[in-house]
């Protein structure tokens, strides 16, 4: 067996890395954001110093590696791919584009592990990793309906590439992403409630729109 080919192979640890990467995002936005808002300074000084360096090492890691089994797995069943993999995956790498251009360069800021402006690092980090959390629930449907569901023909990007729900889908994201860029913190992911319900609602809208575009 060719192990360059072995689709149950890399999907088996595709999962495993993307379980460890959207962990973790769900941890830092969910758990460790929110107690560094209250924390002692003693207490939040040693986060920044001992649990964030370590947990942030993990992450980045488990979004690449997440990445580039979806590369090998894209190339393995690229005679099904639909409009709803396409978006999913554009999701993911703007995700892990997130993590190691936004999130990781930022969060050394933070960290004291380079010189700038904290304050403004933070801010910059802080929105790029809620809108990798908006991104999840809707980029988590679309990789289980690409392993799961069932590959409409009339969604197929060969030969219909620009289909009407992959140009709106494809614009929606590119608008987020833009936003996570150039914008600032909307109150729709300000809060954790909000980015969690934003998430599903985003996951709603796009399968209404590759469902029914």
């Amino acid at each position: 067996m060719d192990i360059l080919t072995d689709q149950a192979f890399f999907r088996s640890f595709h999962i495993l890395f993307g379980i460890a990467w959207i962990g973790l995002l769900y941890y830092f936005n969910f758990v460790q954001g929110e107690y560094v808002k209250v924390a002692d300074p003693d207490a939040k000084a040693d986060v920044f110093k001992k649990l964030a360096p370590n947990a942030l090492w993990w992450f980045r890691w488990a979004a690449l590696f997440t990445f580039l089994t979806g590369v090998v797995l894209l190339h393995q069943i690229s005679v099904k791919i639909g409009t709803e993999i396409i978006l999913g995956a554009t999701m993911g790498t703007f995700m892990m584009l997130n993590v190691w251009g936004i999130i990781w360069r930022n969060q050394k800021i933070v960290l004291g592990m380079k010189e700038g402006d904290a304050a403004a690092a933070g801010a910059k980090a802080g929105l790029a990793s809620r809108t990798n959390t908006l991104f999840s629930v809707p980029m988590l449907m679309y990789m289980v309906y690409s392993a799961h569901g069932q590959v409409d023909t009339n969604l197929m990007i060969h030969p219909e590439w620009n289909s009407t729900s992959l140009l709106v889908g494809l614009a929606i994201i590119f608008a987020i992403e833009a936003n996570a860029i150039w914008g600032k913190m909307v109150p729709a992911i300000t809060s954790v409630r909000a980015v969690i319900i934003s998430s599903f609602v985003l996951a709603v809208v796009m399968k209404i729109i590759t469902d029914l575009m």
